[in-house]
């Protein structure tokens, strides 16, 4: 199969001319706007072409969404019928969403990457150097990658991603997404913790949004919500790519 030449296979071919000047570092605000070790996470609007959004989000709905595997970890009814104590909540993550691992190179949902341009696109370049300007810190140029998908009412719950017994990854990391929504999703949210408390809550349903996490930290993922109506054609689309510190 060809690939798809709509999907740019170097990151800066999406940006709009608000994220070139980012790319070039001329956006003074935004440079090492991670740098201060209190502050985990920036949403970014406006970053990308909305119709280089548009045309890569249509494509992955053609011709990928049949290569993602659902993904659900629900609530263990052991949480509630277990407890001995009052107040001994506990909470492991929880989640549904679809999505598919571009670290395994055997799977179908690889290989159809590969032919469409995200491992490229995902693996470019410009990404990462845009992620470095932000976070104001080198990075490997090797990455991790996942493609998730969020329907009506697909969610992340509470969960810090810490990894402490992986050695590249307990000292901290960087997380980059790529959102692209559909005109039917109504609104999604990032909701995370600040100060020690749930006090931050971010919209990240606008189509093109960029959000960069510096990890680890307590985050969620609000349930989508669609258009009334128009449900079937709901979908939020996050392109994922996974950096260690260099």
């Amino acid at each position: 199969m060809k690939s798809y030449s709509a999907i740019p296979v170097e990151f800066a071919d999406l940006l709009s001319a608000k994220g070139r000047r980012v790319l070039d570092g001329r956006a003074r605000d935004l440079n090492n706007a991670l740098a201060d070790p209190r502050r985990r996470f920036v949403a970014l609007d406006g970053m990308i072409s909305k119709q280089k959004a548009d045309a890569l989000r249509k494509i992955l709905d053609a011709e990928f969404y049949r290569y993602l595997t659902p993904l659900a970890a629900p609530i263990p009814p052991e949480t509630i019928t277990e407890m001995r104590a009052n107040h001994d909540d506990w909470l492991p993550k929880t989640v549904r969403v679809k999505t598919a691992y571009l670290e395994n190179i055997r799977s179908r949902a690889y290989r159809r990457a590969v032919d469409l341009g995200l491992v490229e696109l995902l693996g470019s370049d410009s990404l990462r150097q845009f992620a470095e300007i932000v976070l104001g810190r080198k990075l490997d140029p090797k990455n991790g990658q996942q493609v998730i998908c969020y329907g009506p009412g697909d969610y992340s719950g509470p969960h810090t991603d810490h990894y402490p017994r992986l050695k590249r990854a307990a000292g901290g990391y960087l997380d980059f997404h790529l959102s692209l929504s559909s005109p039917a999703v109504l609104h999604q949210y990032l909701i995370y913790a600040k100060g020690g408390h749930w006090s931050e809550i971010v919209p990240v349903h606008n189509s093109g949004c960029l959000t960069l996490y510096r990890l680890p930290f307590w985050h969620m993922t609000t349930p989508l919500a669609a258009q009334p109506g128009r449900e079937d054609e709901a979908r939020r689309w996050l392109l994922l790519a996974t950096f260690f510190y260099r």
